[in-house]
């Protein structure tokens, strides 16, 4: 009997996800995990250890230390090459899915050597983006096509990316779609935080009651845009001197970024220190959101921003900059703002639009919201990718044929975009 027909019929599928740091297994592969293990599957996480680690754990997560440093230095992945050679060879999976684009290379290379049988890879928005330069466009567009050359699926979160992919060769037709991240709309919902709830919240963090409260959250570094931020908060105090900037995040130990601490000498040098609101990093993001008036993201690049999903399914009227994966999230003008990245200026003037015309902000959170429910339901996106998984496992005659009734099977994944 081959090895392909004692997995089909005698154990579970062995699914691998496999990242660079917990921080985003926890952020971004827990949901689908747990959604495999309700679907049969017997998942395991892989990837570097840090504040996240014990609460997988804890969670009942099958999960192990293969930490992959974010290093563009080929070299420095020798011994990370090997270590994840070693574990895919040694517990036979069937399945290796990785993300993040480092991670990503050395772990389809890795999956390739050790014959695992599939191996799919989710581009978190690819790291290229159009306002690099020319010979570092190349040089990221060029590791994607060799990281290509050891998979068999991706799934990008944008349709730009999906298009991109195809256009440049890193993906050929039928072996690439787009499932767009997700969020669980019962959880984002402005209803868990009535007014009682959310000026208690505030006077928790000690901002009064009345103030406009310009939220942020994610890594403090500086592709988020952060110093653009600064400088518009700062026009922004000049019309409404009682405004807080709520900034929930940090920076990660694996960011190479000193973005924070710049950040906050740019903060003093421009006498608003006392007007920024930092938790740092939590758990539950709900409750900071609930507070805001509204959400600013002014990155400059992204993939899908969950962080501006959760805001725009908390119904906050939202202002992102014109890039790949915002644009796809907000309509501008209707379910929130997008302003060319690296101007605050633009920044400031939608920030100070929305403060003072209450109406339009109902508005735009009401269709914010709305827009979230029809096309980013974690539900509907994790059913999506569990699909796609079968159908690639059916292929590689792994599973089963699907029923005769194709209950298991959203019509119009694999066909190109899937939202």
């Amino acid at each position: 009997m081959t090895y392909e027909n004692q997995v089909r019929q005698k154990r579970p599928i062995r699914v691998l996800l496999l990242c660079a740091v917990d921080f985003t297994a926890w952020h971004f592969l827990r949901p689908l995990a747990k959604a495999l293990q309700k679907e049969g599957f017997q998942v395991t996480i892989a990837c570097g250890p840090g504040e996240f680690f014990e609460k997988m754990k804890q969670e009942g997560i099958d999960i192990r230390e293969n930490p992959i440093a974010r290093s563009m230095n080929v070299f420095a992945h020798v011994g990370e090459l090997w270590r994840t050679w070693s574990l895919l060879r040694s517990e036979r999976f069937d399945v290796v899915h990785v993300h993040t684009p480092i991670a990503a290379l050395v772990g389809r290379i890795a999956a390739w050597a050790a014959r695992v049988p599939l191996k799919i890879y989710t581009a978190h928005g690819f790291y290229f983006h159009e306002g690099m330069s020319p010979l570092a466009y190349k040089f990221h567009v060029t590791l994607e096509r060799i990281g290509a050359l050891f998979g068999d699926f991706i799934m990008t979160v944008s349709s730009e990316d999906e298009r991109a992919a195809l256009s440049l060769g890193i993906a050929k037709p039928g072996k690439v779609a787009t499932i767009y991240n997700g969020v669980d709309v019962s959880k984002f919902d402005p209803a868990l935080y009535p007014p009682e709830t959310r000026s208690r919240l505030r006077a928790q963090l000690m901002i009064p009651e009345q103030a406009f409260v310009i939220g942020f959250v994610g890594r403090l570094v500086r592709e988020k845009g952060i110093f653009e931020l600064l400088e518009a908060t700062k026009r922004v105090l000049q019309h409404i001197p009682e405004t807080r900037l709520l900034l929930v995040g940090d920076t990660l130990r694996s960011d190479y970024d000193i973005g924070k601490r710049a950040f906050l000498d740019a903060a003093e040098s421009l006498g608003i220190k006392d007007k920024l609101v930092l938790p740092g990093m939590v758990d539950d993001t709900r409750p900071y959101l609930a507070i805001m008036d509204v959400f600013c993201l002014p990155s400059y690049r992204e993939g899908m921003p969950v962080s501006l999903l959760e805001a725009l399914a908390m119904e906050l009227p939202c202002v992102a900059t014109q890039i790949r994966g915002c644009r796809e999230e907000i309509e501008d003008g209707k379910s929130g703002y997008l302003v060319a990245p690296g101007d605050p200026n633009a920044l400031a003037e939608k920030l100070l639009h929305i403060a003072r015309n209450s109406e339009v902000a109902k508005k735009l959170a009401e269709n914010a919201r709305r827009r979230v429910i029809e096309h980013f339901n974690e539900e509907v996106v994790l059913a999506k990718q569990i699909h796609i998984y079968k159908e690639l496992l059916r292929e590689k005659q792994l599973l089963a044929e699907a029923p005769t009734d194709g209950d298991d099977s959203p019509s119009d994944d694999r066909q190109g975009t899937t939202h």
